[in-house]
């Protein structure tokens, strides 16, 4: 196996991150107020229990170091500041991170976007709303939704059939749903779709402005568009009111920790949002994930930063030019537009799943995620081109070798259009019975049914269960029905 070896930083690198600070593009109030946090330790008598890290299992402390449970802590000490209300050094790192957005608002998230969305749905629908949803949404738009009671109105994306996937959300489709429906005051999309592939929201803001609708925009895995300008412009800058960014897929932020912005030409009720947030999200926030936003925000602002994003749209275009001389390998990358750094790419003979096991098997590489038809391959601001030459080298190797798979029909994505016949929270809070998937067949669905990733629903509270589902539900033996 070929020895990876790690790029370092250069001194010259670090130079440049000390001329940014200088010229304060790469301010951190954060790490700055939890590095005082830790020079000047206090006797704590609170939460947490383990006191830095004192009460934690030996082996805890061997696999994470002392230093981090050192800094494991909730808001409300030392001058850290508070989350909610946002306060002291939590609060200057967010108004940083909206105006590097350019955003009226912005809230650090510890709970993933999945609260960001809960927050929104909760904040700005209820029961007398109608609301247009792209059905590729992830799950926790729809869970917010069963929180609030809105109606949902289903926008279907294209489908990409053959690579088994949505594709982009047209903005004349949009168009067409306001002008029959004009009950519908909130249109939901999700851009980029989690395979990269973008659509034009420049356009549908611009619909959406027509017939007086507001429009949010899940772009969690968009982090990093706001810069570059070789990736696609985030819908901050396009006409979204509310866009949320999840900072630890791509953007270099612990896991957990997002972003949810309000625009600065928002319709929204800030207070609204806030009450949300202040209901939905935990009461003891992670300093650790919220300084992680701080540091991510400053990094990606920062000269280093920037050359660790180049490296990685250069890395994504040394793939993409490699994999045309790769024999039975295709791309996605035809007649869409999509962000360059997110890779999806399928085999001839195997399927995406078989490949994943490959490649972890037999050359310790692990991709981002795997279906049917292909797999998902991310180039990182955190992966060197050395690594990147290795998957070359072993997706090679693989299209020149023959494999003898049990054949095992395995669905991930369903492109089914949902045939819905009762609103989510109706369908989900009414009486209900888990019988045999394969008695379901014309029931209706009372649960919600998503893998993650991506997280994109299999199916819905009040979609009536078809034949079509069965393939993508190998995973249950039994499925939550409405009780006849």
């Amino acid at each position: 196996m070929t020895k990876l070896v790690d790029e370092k930083i250069s001194f010259a690198a670090i130079k440049d991150n000390l001329c940014d600070l200088f010229n304060g593009n790469a301010k951190t109030p954060l790490i700055d107020a939890m590095q005082v946090y830790k020079k000047e330790p206090m006797i704590g008598f609170h939460i947490p229990g383990h006191n830095r890290g004192k009460g934690v299992h030996p082996k805890m402390i061997e696999l994470i170091g002392s230093d981090a449970l050192a800094l494991d802590c909730t808001d409300e000490f030392d001058n850290l500041g508070t989350l909610h209300p946002s306060t002291g050094a939590i609060d200057e790192a967010q108004k940083l991170a909206a105006k590097t957005y350019g955003a009226k608002r912005t809230f650090f998230i510890t709970s993933g976007s999945t609260s960001a969305n809960l927050a929104l749905a909760f904040a700005l629908t209820s029961p007398f709303d109608e609301v247009l949803i792209g059905r590729n949404c992830h799950r926790s738009v729809l869970t917010g939704l069963i929180i609030s009671g809105a109606k949902v109105n289903w926008l279907i994306p294209k489908k990409l059939k053959d690579w088994s996937i949505f594709g982009n959300i047209e903005a004349q489709d949009i168009e067409e749903k306001l002008k029959n429906n004009r009950n519908i005051k909130l249109v939901w999309v999700t851009n980029p779709t989690y395979e990269g592939v973008v659509s034009d929201i420049k356009k549908i803001a611009e619909v959406c402005k027509k017939y007086k609708a507001t429009l949010i925009v899940d772009e969690a895995h968009g982090s990093l568009w706001n810069y570059n300008s070789k990736l696609p412009t985030t819908a901050l800058q396009l006409g979204a009111d509310a866009v949320v960014h999840s900072l630890h897929k791509t953007g270099g932020a612990m896991t957990q920790a997002s972003m949810l912005h309000l625009s600065k030409n928002s319709k929204f009720d800030e207070e609204k949002v806030i009450h949300a947030l202040k209901l939905l999200h935990t009461t003891s926030p992670s300093l650790l994930l919220l300084a992680s936003l701080d540091g991510a925000r400053a990094n990606l602002s920062s000269s280093t930063g920037q050359k660790m994003l180049n490296n990685a749209i250069e890395n994504a275009l040394f793939f993409r030019k490699e994999a045309k001389n790769i024999e039975n390998l295709t791309v996605l990358e035809k007649n869409i537009d999509f962000d360059i750094t997110k890779i999806f790419i399928k085999m001839k003979g195997l399927t995406g799943l078989q490949l994943e096991y490959i490649l972890e098997r037999d050359y310790k590489i692990e991709v981002e995620s795997a279906s049917d038809a292909g797999l998902l391959i991310l180039s990182n601001i955190g992966n060197s081109k050395t690594e990147f030459e290795y998957l070359i080298k072993a997706l090679k190797e693989i299209s020149k070798t023959k494999y003898d798979f049990e054949h095992k029909n395995i669905k991930i994505m369903p492109l089914i259009d949902p045939e819905i016949v009762m609103n989510l929270r109706e369908a989900y809070f009414a009486p209900k019975e888990s019988i045999d998937k394969f008695e379901a067949i014309g029931r209706i669905s009372s649960e919600v049914v998503a893998l993650c990733p991506p997280g994109i629903s299999i199916l819905l509270p009040g979609e009536i269960i078809k034949k079509e589902h069965l393939p993508y539900l190998f995973s249950y033996d039994k499925i939550e029905v409405i009780r006849e």
